[in-house]
């Protein structure tokens, strides 16, 4: 069994996402989902529990989720960052499914869990990864983020990478600096990576500055999210960097600029901002912020 601070947490997390399915199915399906957790948390077969994460969407359909603003802020209270709100309903009812199984012994657990990623579908790997922020033993989950993080597949990239608070409270800077670099890759939004500025490194900065060099040398476009982590780090060659961004003829690539060379400790970005003062104007202005402009950004480029 779990420990009594992780059942406590486990009992009231079950409570709160049954309450929400409670007001979302009805008739068999809800008697189904209830019966099956119950049996979940005492001793089913594995394959029974296999059978019934797998065919959970033929119960209760794959309609969004769509929580009320008081449910939202519950999950918040509950979990920090945790953003069940994107959700749909089958990804949340397989995932109170995997909360069954975790009443029972954390090593039984834990190999379940694991059988279960390896063998998922996509739309089961979706499910599993954007619930690790709310899984019992979340520090013995880190290899199984890091794989996601390595998923030729967005979607499951996504999953772990975005609007997931695990990737910021768990892992190391290493496989943090990855989970960035790949979403601009990919051309994931940074914006709706939890924790971003918090986990913002000088190793990562330099990483990013290489990347932009990389897609400036074969003449493509850098995103101006890019320069988000860059910002609190930047100083020398990282100023003529951002200059170019600040000139760029495009608003949002300037405000970018703004934003990072404002959150720069260095004279030079101070200097820089003084020479360049109708674009700050500007930006000020707009009221421009990271979040907006990575909004704009990937809005732009649907």
């Amino acid at each position: 069994m779990a420990d009594a601070q992780q059942e406590i947490a486990l009992s009231t997390l079950q409570s709160l996402i049954h309450s929400w399915i409670e007001q979302r199915l009805d008739g068999e399906v809800l008697d189904w989902l209830n019966s099956t957790s119950k049996k979940l948390q005492g001793e089913a077969e594995d394959w029974e529990f296999f059978a019934s994460f797998s065919g959970v969407p033929q119960k209760t359909g794959k309609a969004a989720l769509e929580l009320k603003p008081e449910e939202i802020e519950a999950a918040r209270n509950i979990r920090p960052g945790w953003q069940p709100e994107y959700w749909s309903l089958d990804e949340l009812a397989r995932t109170s499914l995997v909360l069954s199984i975790a009443e029972r012994d954390q090593s039984y657990f834990l190999d379940i869990l694991e059988k279960t990623f390896v063998a998922s579908d996509i739309g089961e790997a979706v499910a599993l990864y954007q619930s690790l922020a709310i899984l019992p033993y979340p520090e013995q989950l880190d290899k199984r983020a890091a794989e996601g993080i390595r998923s030729n597949m967005t979607s499951v990239f996504n999953a772990v990478a975005l609007r997931n608070p695990y990737p910021a409270d768990y892992m190391d800077q290493g496989a943090w600096n990855q989970v960035v670099l790949k979403a601009l890759f990919v051309e994931s939004p940074l914006y709706l990576i939890e924790g971003i500025d918090r986990r913002a490194n000088e190793k990562l900065a330099h990483m990013l500055v290489d990347y932009a060099h990389e897609r400036w040398a074969a003449g493509r476009s850098v995103s101006p999210e890019l320069w988000r982590s860059v910002g609190p780090f930047a100083e020398g060659d990282m100023i003529g960097d951002l200059e170019k961004v600040l000139t760029h003829e495009d608003e949002i690539q300037q405000q970018a600029a703004v934003l990072a060379l404002s959150a720069s400790l260095s004279e030079e970005a101070k200097g820089l901002l003084n020479q360049h003062s109708e674009i700050v104007k500007r930006a000020k202005e707009k009221k421009a912020n990271w979040d907006d402009i990575g909004a704009r950004f990937n809005n732009n480029d649907e």
